[in-house]
């Protein structure tokens, strides 16, 4: 009888702590769910910039007059450098107050929405598809696909591409582009434009295709090349912010309008596209 007793005892001292601890655990539950709240509402992308007192801009380093690194001073330089300094000056009152840090088109997405950008200036086409991943500013360039050759090539345009090799990048609407124009051509992707241009030099393809915008910057920098067939997409370019983020889109946009309202934006333009 003793040992029942005992027993019974010890059962409810058990059943007694199961429930106190369910009802501690239970506490904690919604304590933990209220601070993850908390936590988890970000302040927007706005707000952020507004504190550090600076805008994070992913650009591209590879690409001749939008985004290319000097070698000498190790500076990237083009379009879209001084349209984002322009920006960081309309919105926090001072160019300088910018950080550049290099994207690709296969990189530009997740970097932005890991928030380790703030915001892609990088020759990025305005697609729907992107547009679910992301937000987009009004057009900020107008672009269009075009094929880069050697000269003298028989290529002349999209469709003398039956059965060649053409060069595009990872990522690109390009790529997606190419295939749907010309189906009979083989495709061949690399990282980034500076390895698709090498390529083409080094006899790897017949055609580089991405926007003409950046295509004039490698035909600049080796004229034996030449763009071929005019344009065959319209690719408008918009600065790109992660979703979600409309008062940043608004601040930008604003910005943009001062810059085209005052010259400023002709001025960059005139400076860096003279095609």
């Amino acid at each position: 009888m003793l040992k029942k007793k005992k027993w019974l005892k010890l059962s409810l001292l058990s059943l007694l702590a199961v429930i106190l601890l369910a009802g501690c655990g239970g506490g904690n539950d919604s304590d933990k769910a209220e601070e993850g709240g908390g936590k988890g509402k970000e302040k927007d992308v706005l707000a952020q910039v507004k504190e550090k007192d600076k805008i994070v801009f992913g650009v591209k380093n590879d690409t001749r007059l939008f985004g290319l690194k000097n070698p000498s001073t190790g500076e990237v330089e083009g379009f879209d450098i001084d349209i984002a300094k322009a920006l960081a000056a309309e919105i926090l009152g001072d160019e300088t107050k910018v950080e550049f840090k290099e994207v690709t088109s296969k990189t530009r997405m997740a970097l932005l929405n890991n928030g380790d950008i703030d915001a892609i200036v990088a020759t990025m086409t305005i697609t729907e598809d992107r547009k679910k991943e992301v937000d987009f500013t009004d057009v900020y360039f107008d672009a269009g696909q075009s094929l880069l050759v050697k000269k003298g090539s028989d290529i002349k345009g999209i469709d003398s591409l039956k059965g060649k090799k053409v060069l595009a990048v990872k990522g690109s609407t390009s790529s997606i582009n190419i295939r749907e124009k010309a189906p009979e051509a083989q495709v061949l992707e690399f990282e980034n434009y500076s390895e698709a241009f090498a390529a083409l030099k080094s006899g790897q393809g017949d055609a580089l295709t991405t926007d003409d915008s950046i295509l004039y910057g490698m035909a600049d920098e080796d004229p034996s090349y030449e763009l071929v067939g005019g344009t065959f997409t319209e690719e408008p370019y918009g600065i790109a912010v992660k979703k979600g983020n409309a008062e940043f889109v608004e601040e930008l946009n604003k910005a943009l309008k001062s810059l085209k309202d005052s010259g400023k934006y002709d001025e960059i333009h005139d400076k860096w596209i003279k095609h």
